[in-house]
């Protein structure tokens, strides 16, 4: 199945794109909007701490990845992202079909603002789809107190991240009126008997994927191959990730079967993702995320791994 990326502003994008064109969003976007920012994405590229990203120490022998740290938005940085969501929001609304749903990555903390300004662009809220996994984030004691206050956190450690769900309005009287028109409006079960559960164990980036893209925010394909299917409820139509950064949505895409289109604004992750695109579509070629008790390890061999790391293949760019 073919896919499109786009170096661009999403929304430039989205101004120029036709009507009820999309038919599912699947999206990591910078919740906190500084975090790459160019001035905070220098320090990161650079190794330096300091600003929203906290470069955290090794801990048991395990280089900790840098987190964007949420907590040093100010009041009117986070006034900012709601008024942004709900902007995002009203430029993706035409450029959808009815019933089209939309999966955004999400922050505990930030949550809320995300929903209540997609909310506001009038899209329905759907709940979240909870990624289950253990990080190393939270659970801290108190900074530059850790022995005064040895048996406090000051946030809890985090073992989930949501992914909400909002739909655009059914253009139909029921979902399946909306189906049959659009193929829009419901999730894709896993099977006949299996309908796509609202928390999904998902562990930490497989090492293998890390080696094809380093970016920050990299997520495992066996979430969002789930996902990515699951948007389509008929198994026909296009996925948009406006924020494409690794391509790793775009790569989830194609390896379950679905068109796709990717669109960022950073030079970088854009020249990036042309390459790393094809190489994350390429993993794990028996798994096209219908079912959740999938591990790597079980599907694909050394020599395919290898395979997978060092062979190239054509793009389809716009």
């Amino acid at each position: 199945m073919s896919y499109e990326i786009f170096h661009a502003d999403c929304f430039d994008w989205l101004r120029d794109q036709p009507g009820n064109s999309i038919h599912a969003v699947l999206t990591d976007p910078p919740y906190g909007l500084i975090e790459f920012s160019r001035k905070e994405l220098d320090k990161l590229r650079n190794g330096r701490g300091g600003g929203v990203w906290r470069m955290p120490p090794t801990v048991g022998g395990c280089q900790r990845d840098p987190l964007p740290r949420f907590t040093i938005l100010s009041e009117q940085e986070k006034s900012h992202l709601r008024a942004t969501m709900r902007d995002w929001g009203e430029a993706l609304m035409p450029v959808l079909a009815p019933g089209a749903h939309v999966c955004v990555a999400g922050h505990p903390m930030l949550q809320y603002l995300v929903q209540t300004g997609m909310a506001e662009a009038g899209f329905e809220v759907r709940g979240a789809i909870m990624r289950l996994y253990t990080s190393f984030r939270g659970g801290d004691r108190p900074k530059g107190a850790e022995q005064e206050f040895a048996e406090v956190s000051v946030t809890p450690r985090s073992a989930c991240e949501p992914w909400m769900l909002f739909r655009k309005p059914l253009g139909e009287r029921t979902v399946a009126e909306n189906l049959r028109r659009w193929g829009t409006g419901g999730l894709r079960r896993l099977a006949v008997d299996k309908p796509l559960p609202e928390a999904i164990a998902s562990g930490r980036t497989p090492a293998i994927e890390s080696a094809i893209s380093d970016h920050p925010c990299l997520k495992p394909q066996h979430l969002l191959r789930i996902l990515a299917r699951a948007l389509l409820p008929l198994g026909q139509g296009i996925i948009l990730d406006p924020f494409l950064g690794s391509g790793s949505t775009v790569a989830a895409a194609q390896a379950v079967g679905y068109a796709a289109i990717g669109v960022e604004i950073d030079e970088t992750y854009f020249s990036q993702a042309r390459e790393h695109i094809p190489r994350l579509a390429a993993l794990y070629p028996d798994f096209i995320g219908d079912r959740l008790d999938w591990k790597p390890e079980a599907i694909i061999s050394p020599p395919a791994i290898t395979g997978a790391l060092t062979q190239t293949y054509p793009l389809f760019a716009g």
